[in-house]
């Protein structure tokens, strides 16, 4: 990646992480395309980046409908964009029983953070393995790491991604392109309030360790830099990660439902 200024992409840039990680790539030098279902924080992004250098393309995508990334993928490529960096942040969530789920919810948690993120990336890596440069990061979470009751399509769905990105990382060595699989732990956004989650022991409670969404960019962009396979944020979420793999199942479903189970 040299001579003129990278080119990433970054999905769920409207706010959050995926918004914080659109910051730490233009102080790196790097021009964006922001991609979300909400267009005006974009362009507000847009325009508080310009201060940093970068120029920025703003495209709006609902990821939750099917189609949808193959939609991104020709917008992108008809304004002649050729992507160096490619950050699948976009993720939805839910918190509560499965029996009791709103089964269009599930629908569009699975199609975000399964499908889109799975076609975006079928798409678009073969182009950097061919051009032998690029970084892909997907941001996964913690939830990964174990079967998580009270959100269990929200962590098998991060469960996927985890296993997905080691895998083609492993794949990718020796090709000049990158992989790193992100997983934060709970983290100060609007997920909590949309996945309701909020009351929850994970983040509602003295012991809670959340971490903002600039920490866990700053983090996530150094790891995508040095081309790392993985990166937990935070000591107690590595804990955690640690525990979720190898601790038995008869412990960690347990104690994982207290911590994810909504507070009253």
């Amino acid at each position: 990646m040299t001579g003129n200024r990278p080119l990433a992409l970054v999905t769920g840039a409207s706010s959050g992480i995926g918004a914080d990680l659109a910051r730490e790539l233009a102080r790196h030098g790097h021009d964006l395309v922001l991609s979300a279902r909400r267009v005006e924080p974009m362009r507000a992004l847009a325009e508080e980046l310009k201060a940093l250098g970068a120029t920025s393309t703003v495209i709006a995508a609902d990821l939750s409908k099917p189609g949808a990334a193959a939609t991104l993928v020709q917008a992108i490529e008809s304004r002649g964009l050729v992507l160096d960096v490619l950050i699948n942040n976009a993720g939805l969530g839910a918190g509560g029983p499965f029996h009791d789920s709103d089964p269009l919810r599930v629908s569009e948690m699975l199609y975000v953070n399964v499908v889109a993120l799975t076609e975006l990336t079928r798409a678009l890596l073969p182009g950097m393995v061919q051009r032998r440069r690029g970084r892909v990061m997907f941001v996964a979470s913690t939830a990964g790491f174990q079967p998580g009751p009270s959100m269990a399509v929200y962590g098998a769905s991060k469960a996927f991604v985890l296993s997905l990105g080691e895998a083609i990382s492993y794949e990718l060595r020796g090709t000049g392109v990158t992989l790193t699989t992100l997983c934060p732990g709970a983290t100060h956004t609007e997920f909590a309030e949309v996945a309701k989650t909020g009351t929850s022991v994970l983040f509602d409670s003295p012991l809670a360790s959340v971490m903002s969404s600039a920490e866990v960019a700053r983090q996530g962009y150094r790891a995508l830099a040095a081309g790392k396979r993985l990166h937990i944020t935070g000591f107690i979420n590595k804990v955690v990660a640690a525990s979720g793999r190898f601790s038995p199942h008869a412990i960690s479903l347990p104690v994982t439902s207290a911590i994810l189970k909504p507070g009253k």
